[in-house]
């Protein structure tokens, strides 16, 4: 039974992302190096947060009280670090142009700043979901059960769910956050980080599980719309894609511009 319990929830929280990775990242070696070097960034924001933590354990006093306001300030801090860490990559990416044109034997970008964007994205939610549930996995596997004081029997399958959420949300976050940032849309940068922060925020009403998963995919569900259509979607495409009507149409729309 743990044993059926910490694979599900594996492929629960990381069978999208496996997926996307498969289907769009795989096969290509420069994506896969932005996208280690962009968990790399998540990475080091983490470690700040944790320096930033365990600063303000050793200042405050120990009470339940300031417990609950360090939470809140632990939140705040690594969710402000992971999009100046979002930002300093994009940054990193803008100055690396030349670079990767030089590597290029074509005379455009061997990757566009969308694609960046998408596989960064992917880079930030994989280790995201890895450190938020690596914890949780080791104790599925016992000993002990949960549920039996009282507590909610879904705390494995709600937590691999808000995983794969959380996941899902770093990528349309990203995709969001460079074309802001190309087109200096201040407003939308400020709108990502407050949906990043309001869903991190949500973690605060478990063990209430229904009242932290509805508002999250709620907005992982607007995120999703507002992403495809900065990537460039519309609904006479997504259309076509869907049904397949129109196949020179689509072949035609993914040609080089």
């Amino acid at each position: 039974m743990t044993a059926a319990v910490f694979f599900g929830c594996i492929l629960i929280a990381f069978g999208p992302a496996l997926a996307l990775y498969v289907f769009t990242i795989a096969t290509d070696a420069l994506k896969i190096i932005f996208l280690i070097v962009g968990a790399f960034f998540w990475l080091v924001s983490l470690l700040l947060s944790s320096f930033v933590w365990f600063i303000a354990v050793q200042i405050w006093n120990d009470n339940a009280l300031t417990q609950k306001k360090l939470l809140i300030f632990g939140v705040v801090v690594s969710v402000l670090l992971q999009e100046v860490f979002r930002f300093t990559y994009y940054r990193l990416l803008k100055k690396a142009d030349k670079g990767l044109l030089a590597i290029s034997q074509e005379e455009t970008m061997p990757i566009s700043i969308g694609q960046l964007s998408y596989v960064s994205g992917l880079g930030f939610g994989i280790m995201s979901g890895v450190f938020s549930l690596v914890n949780i996995l080791s104790d599925s596997l016992g000993p002990g059960t949960v549920g039996i004081h009282g507590d909610s029997p879904q705390y494995f399958l709600a937590s691999a769910f808000m995983t794969s959420a959380m996941v899902l949300l770093h990528i349309f976050w990203g995709v969001v956050f460079f074309d802001a940032c190309e087109k200096k849309k201040f407003w939308a940068l400020v709108l990502v980080f407050i949906s990043h922060l309001l869903v991190s925020g949500l973690t605060f009403l478990n063990p209430h599980y229904e009242r932290s998963l509805v508002p999250s995919y709620t907005i992982l569900l607007l995120m999703a719309v507002w992403a495809f259509f900065t990537a460039g979607g519309s609904f006479r495409n997504l259309k076509l894609c869907l049904t397949c009507l129109d196949q020179d149409f689509l072949l035609s729309s993914h040609q080089p511009r």
